[in-house]
């Protein structure tokens, strides 16, 4: 009998996507499951029972990459926590499905003494904690996978791990190219091994963003009845914003009065300024009076911290589906829009590159901009 394995973690669940299948795909992100990309798999936080997870997974066809047929998974619980309690179906003899992306019964490889000097030598370099996560997670998984530990990691050993990812697990371009940074940073930094340099890096797929139409992303908004998510969604649009940065957003970096944003170490760890909308600023005034915004804007279920960024990518897939879009797009979809749309009003580009934050300009360039096409002279697409 096939038994795949579905994995809890921070009090949610999250699931390994085998092979290609876009009937599940498709029930994962109706169930409310957040596409994770460096995992490889949909995460579900902890309001969605796992069992309602394993039932979709059930009842789908599961396509088996290497014997090219389909076949039905059996999901009877997680690693440490099965809920039902049949040894028979839980014993050492069972087949696990050769598709499952992570064996979690396979040792650690990677010691948590070196987790340590990456995570050391990364705070010192003042890099993200989302990078170290992923450096630190990439070269976790390539210890696992192969069963060796980072000493005995060679050349060819990465080369066939990211054969392997991406032949069995349709691994993207981007993604191999963060994999290869992380082992590039851990062999050469912290080794002092050179088994990352003659690694050639894959071409990135050129392909056009996905932009909504202004009456599509009026309908998605509409959509949306909870006011703290309405408002989210209007800003990433109004203002062109990262989903990192709007979650990230305080009460003094919105100045109502001047209608602009301040974004506080954004991507690159730069500052700037964005417009902010007439529509959008007078739905935050009215916010403000319903709802508490001691420090974040969009406060977490913990109110010292903000909204996660899988909150916020799960808000607006909610209100895409209740809109009835049929366009693949993400939350970033709508900064992809703000930035067409001003484009087609006829905006500069070289300023709509500041308003985005964009690093292709340089300091000097950003401010001249700013200079001589003030942010309070440009309407905001929202606005018309």
């Amino acid at each position: 009998m096939d038994v795949a394995y579905l994995f809890r973690e921070n009090g949610g669940s999250t699931v390994p996507f085998y092979g290609r299948n876009d009937a599940l795909y498709r029930e994962l992100i109706l169930l409310g499951g957040v596409w994770d990309a460096a995992f490889h798999g949909f995460v579900f936080n902890k309001t969605i029972e796992p069992e309602k997870v394993a039932g979709i997974i059930n009842v789908v066809s599961i396509t088996a990459p290497e014997q090219g047929k389909n076949y039905r998974l059996n999901v009877i619980g997680f690693l440490e926590k099965p809920w039902k309690n049949d040894e028979n179906k839980n014993t050492a003899g069972q087949k696990i499905s050769k598709c499952q992306f992570i064996n979690r019964e396979q040792e650690e490889k990677l010691s948590d003494d070196w987790i340590q000097k990456i995570e050391g030598e990364m705070r010192a370099r003042k890099y993200s904690a989302k990078t170290r996560n992923s450096y630190i997670y990439f070269n976790r998984i390539l210890c696992r996978t192969l069963q060796k530990t980072p000493e005995e990691i060679t050349s060819n050993d990465i080369t066939s791990f990211l054969a392997f990812m991406e032949k069995n697990h349709n691994y993207c371009a981007s993604t191999i190219n963060n994999a290869i940074s992380a082992f590039k940073f851990f062999y050469k930094n912290i080794i002092k091994k050179n088994v990352v340099d003659d690694q050639q890096r894959p071409f990135r797929n050129k392909n056009l963003p996905i932009v909504l139409s202004k009456e599509e992303i009026t309908t998605i908004i509409e959509q949306e009845k909870n006011n703290k998510h309405r408002l989210l969604l209007m800003l990433i649009y109004s203002s062109g914003l990262r989903v990192s940065e709007v979650v990230a957003l305080k009460k003094e970096d919105i100045d109502l009065s001047r209608q602009v944003v301040f974004i506080n170490s954004g991507k690159g760890r730069k500052d700037r300024y964005t417009l902010l909308s007439q529509k959008a600023a007078e739905f935050l005034k009215a916010y403000y009076k319903v709802y508490r915004t001691e420090k974040w804007i969009f406060p977490g279920q913990d109110s010292n911290k903000h909204l996660s960024i899988r909150s916020a990518q799960s808000i607006f897939s909610k209100a895409a589906r209740n809109a009835g879009l049929i366009k693949k797009v993400s939350i970033h979809g709508l900064r992809h829009s703000f930035a067409t749309h001003l484009l087609e009003n006829g905006t500069d580009i070289r300023y709509i590159q500041t308003l985005l934050g964009h690093s292709c300009l340089k300091t000097t360039e950003r401010y001249t901009h700013v200079a001589k096409q003030n942010v309070l002279k440009i309407k905001s697409p929202f606005d018309e």
